[in-house]
């Protein structure tokens, strides 16, 4: 019987990631070892490798001289992440639709129905969480290995904008009926539309993308 070993390292770059996704710590804020061994708990060895992994994941950059820091990532590339996200979550809402039972369209549906319940509280931003939620469930049920792979690394570089997309006029509703209507050709079982749906709802969002804010 093989044993698996327990290796701290992926628990620091985990703990450390989780940290920059949420937006724990900020775009653009200086990640000194130290700092972070005592705020996390791991040692400066355990940070240092954490933060070659999280560089290489595209979340955090290294400036000569002045350490590392959270990466900053501008409209444009989130306007070119969204579009790439668009086909590769297309495809894989094109596979729950195929693949999806109705165990699975009821698990879509409890995610939509705590959405809506969030809107109608006015909690916006566990609106937008439950979203997120419902897009890596559906990534989940495409049984898609490699897009399930790339959609998350995607997902995770536009963090800062997703929350602020919710924020605007009119845009909770809207991106409701989005979400609505990607779970019903789901659980149609139409690929076809339910393809279409997902690529029109990243379309929407990066179309309602805030103007890049100046030192933000």
């Amino acid at each position: 019987m093989t044993r698996i070993v327990h290796n701290p390292d992926d628990d620091c770059y985990a703990r450390l990631r989780a940290a920059i996704v949420s937006g724990e710590l900020q775009p653009n804020e200086r990640l000194v070892e130290l700092e972070l061994s005592e705020r996390l708990g791991f040692g400066r060895a355990a940070i240092r490798t954490a933060l070659v992994r999280l560089e290489a994941d595209g979340l955090v950059e290294r400036e000569r001289n002045r350490g590392a820091k959270v990466r900053m990532v501008s409209q444009r590339e989130a306007s070119e992440i969204l579009e790439a996200r668009a086909v590769l979550e297309g495809l894989a809402a094109r596979h729950a639709a195929l693949h999806a039972t109705p165990e699975d369209v009821e698990r879509l549906r409890g995610v939509l129905r705590r959405m809506r319940e969030l809107l109608d509280a006015g909690d916006l931003v566990g609106a937008s969480d439950e979203q997120a939620v419902l897009h890596q469930t559906i990534a989940e049920l495409s049984g898609h290995a490699t897009a399930l792979r790339l959609i998350s690394g995607l997902r995770s570089q536009v963090v800062r904008y997703q929350y602020r997309t919710i924020l605007v006029p009119g845009r909770p509703g809207e991106s409701f009926e989005e979400h609505s209507a990607i779970v019903d050709a789901i659980a149609a079982g139409d690929p076809d539309a339910a393809e279409a749906a997902m690529r029109r709802h990243l379309a929407n969002v990066a179309g309602t993308l805030p103007a890049e804010v100046p030192g933000a």
